[in-house]
């Protein structure tokens, strides 16, 4: 698996899936009475995009915060496969996911979840130094990304200053400058129309599995879903598809 140094986003080359990087085991998940994952196992690889869908409730989110330590299951585990050791991201405390959220995990969200008061800079570097990188070089790192994804020139604009896709490409290098290998994005093209959702998405996938990384996709969009290299389907909290998708995660 491909790794990245912050602030040198590299080209895009092809990729073939590696390994499984991420392994669900028998996980469990309700909330009160409600079942919102019933031992639901599942293998994501390094390099691939898989698109989660299924009807609404059906446990989508719900797995994909399971998979990212944002919440424990109730039982399972979940294996991040990662400098050749296994970590069962469920049984780590607070402390140690907030740190793999950091650090491993990157995350890309319907509404982009920048903070409005800074600037497109900011929300980008401020991953960083919550890493502890000293402003100058977060800024410096934040700055290349900004331009590899197309955004040269719009550093020092708010987010009310940028279109819905603009946004979005600054949630996208928020979530990989600190050289995150796994990518969630949960509903990302959500609050897009159709053009600026293909546009996201060429940019999504040529950022992640473009250079070896891995995404997971939330989608109720059969287009986002068509772009990604599988699709697994869920209904109430089981996984009743897993299939290869043709394009595989081409990019246009």
């Amino acid at each position: 698996m491909t790794s990245i140094q912050h602030g040198t986003p590299p080209p895009a080359p092809s990729h073939v899936p590696g390994p499984a990087v991420l392994g669900a085991r028998g996980l469990t998940k309700s909330y009160d009475a409600t079942r919102a994952l019933t031992d639901l196992s599942l293998d994501v690889h390094a390099g691939e995009s898989v698109a989660v869908m299924g009807p609404s409730g059906g446990g989508k989110t719900t797995l994909l915060h399971c998979l990212a330590g944002i919440i424990t299951p109730d039982t399972g585990q979940v294996l991040l496969q990662l400098d050749g050791g296994t970590t069962d991201v469920a049984r780590l405390d607070d402390r140690e996911r907030s740190a793999l959220r950091r650090s491993t995990f990157g995350f890309v969200f319907q509404q982009g979840l920048l903070i409005p008061e800074l600037t497109a800079l900011e929300n980008v570097a401020v991953a960083l130094m919550l890493l502890g990188v000293d402003r100058s070089s977060a800024e410096h790192s934040a700055a290349q990304w900004l331009a590899a994804l197309g955004l040269a020139g719009m550093e020092d604009r708010r987010v009310g200053q940028l279109s819905g896709g603009q946004a979005q490409r600054v949630a996208i290098a928020r979530a990989q400058v600190s050289g995150a290998s796994v990518i969630f994005a949960d509903e990302p093209t959500g609050a897009l129309d159709s053009g600026t959702s293909a546009e996201v998405m060429d940019i999504l996938l040529r950022s992640t599995t473009g250079t070896g990384k891995t995404l997971v996709v939330v989608t109720h969009d059969d287009d986002v879903a068509r772009r990604c290299a599988r699709t697994v389907r869920l209904r109430d909290g089981r996984i009743v598809s897993d299939s290869l998708s043709p394009a595989a995660g081409a990019v246009a």
